[in-house]
């Protein structure tokens, strides 16, 4: 449980946390040197084509639209500030409405499905995102003051408010916004989801913080800092981790395996009753089950590395370990999970009892989980990953076959030497070249 709470502040807190802090303490007034200021002057536009070029290279419609609606966003107030609090202003109006617009375009832009921007989805939303200004314009104009006193009427007293110059229609639509992109963090646990979480932090500084001198760019220019850093962290995610377990993937098993030298353990860790658990309540329970013991087993792993490259099993690495070393290390794992108490609660959601302080209902069924391991090490230079896999995996089922919840070794049998024919008729083996 420390584990993930752990884990889960920790993805929330990097990398868009940092990002913030650090624009707070250097780009709030007189925060730089007069000779830096040129290069920062410089950062907005840095961000915008950095980010757009990678969105398009990744793919994601919602990085390009999200700094696009922030650009515009920012024009609008560089074009039209709100140097006073006169609704009858047209550039009031702008600030009002605009403030309303940007966090519920962030916000749709995490729901929405992402879309590359040429497919016909993404045009649309384009298209969407381009009428905007257009439809700011309109509502700012003399005929249509009733509307846009919408963006600028109060639902309580203003003088609950008044510590901010943004009206409270804007400040009630970053609020939804932050409270649905947290839950959807706390759900999915994606970098982007709390990456957008800082930056609507930062763009709400963007509108706040003018009252007291603040250049609004440089806090629209950091909120798309936040969610370009945490673009790339998420598919370094996508593509280095399991995206059901937050495990290394295949990927980075390939790059790890790469890095063995001559002495290094394999090991094969399968959930005895897993495929049980999977035939009678279903995929999702299976699913939910490895998300809660994977963490564990990574958190008890001394000296070795966790992957998930397929299927229901994970794969350890120990560079430099035996075998036997590798068995008193794996013991601590499977001791782990024994110990661990799971229940299928209503609508299937799997939750686990810590410390007996969870009051188990009526309709609550315990899922028993153990693991069974195989473990093999590498003896010889003709002893191959692949064999000593292939070992593991042996043992592995020679546990389950002996009823689970056990460590068996693995014994790898070598490669046999290649041999060819010499002229001569003699027999060779191929070391002799």
């Amino acid at each position: 449980m420390r584990q993930t709470i752990w884990t889960t502040t920790q993805a929330f807190l990097i990398p868009g946390g940092p990002i913030f802090l650090v624009a707070i303490g250097f780009l709030r007034p007189h925060g730089l040197p007069a000779w830096f200021q040129q290069p920062i002057a410089a950062l907005p536009y840095i961000v915008l084509v950095f980010g757009l070029v990678f969105g398009w290279y990744f793919a994601s419609s919602r990085m390009m639209l999200s700094l696009l609606v922030l650009a515009l966003a920012d024009r609008a107030n560089v074009l039209l500030p709100a140097v006073d609090a006169n609704p009858a202003f047209t550039s009031h109006s702008v600030f009002a409405i605009t403030a309303f617009l940007l966090p519920i375009n962030l916000l749709a832009f995490s729901i929405v499905k992402e879309d590359a921007i040429s497919t016909v989805r993404g045009i649309v939303r384009l298209m969407l995102v381009l009428t905007q200004p257009f439809l700011v314009l309109w509502l700012c104009m003399s005929e249509q003051q009733e509307l846009s006193g919408a963006f600028t009427e109060p639902f309580v007293p203003p003088a609950i408010t008044s510590w901010t110059i943004l009206p409270q229609p804007a400040l009630v639509a970053f609020a939804v916004a932050l409270v649905l992109q947290f839950v959807r963090f706390v759900l999915h646990r994606d970098p982007l989801e709390g990456g957008s979480i800082w930056a609507l932090i930062a763009v709400f500084f963007a509108y706040h913080g003018s009252q007291y001198g603040w250049q609004p760019t440089n806090f629209f220019a950091t909120a798309g800092l936040i969610l370009f850093v945490t673009l790339i962290q998420a598919c370094y995610q996508r593509t280095y981790r399991d995206e059901l377990t937050g495990m290394l993937g295949r990927l980075a098993y390939e790059e790890a395996s790469r890095r063995l030298r001559t002495n290094y353990s394999v090991a094969i860790i399968g959930i005895d009753q897993l495929k049980q658990h999977f035939n009678n309540h279903g995929k999702s329970v299976g699913e939910q089950i490895l998300k809660v013991l994977a963490p564990k087993i990574q958190s008890a792993c001394a000296g070795g590395q966790v992957f998930r490259i397929s299927g229901e099993e994970l794969t350890l690495l120990f560079p430099g370990i035996s075998a036997i070393e590798a068995v008193s290390r794996l013991e601590k794992i499977r001791k782990v999970v024994d110990t661990t108490m799971l229940y299928l609660g209503k609508r299937d959601r799997v939750w686990e009892d810590t410390r007996g302080t969870h009051k188990k209902g009526a309709s609550d069924r315990e899922l028993p989980v153990t693991l069974s391991i195989g473990v093999a090490e590498r003896i010889g230079d003709n002893s191959s990953l692949s064999l000593v896999t292939k070992s593991a995996y042996r043992a592995l089922y020679e546990a389950k076959g002996s009823g689970g919840n056990v460590i068996k070794r693995g014994f790898v049998l070598t490669e046999p030497s290649r041999r060819s024919f010499a002229p001569s008729g003699r027999m060779v083996v191929s070391e002799e070249f």
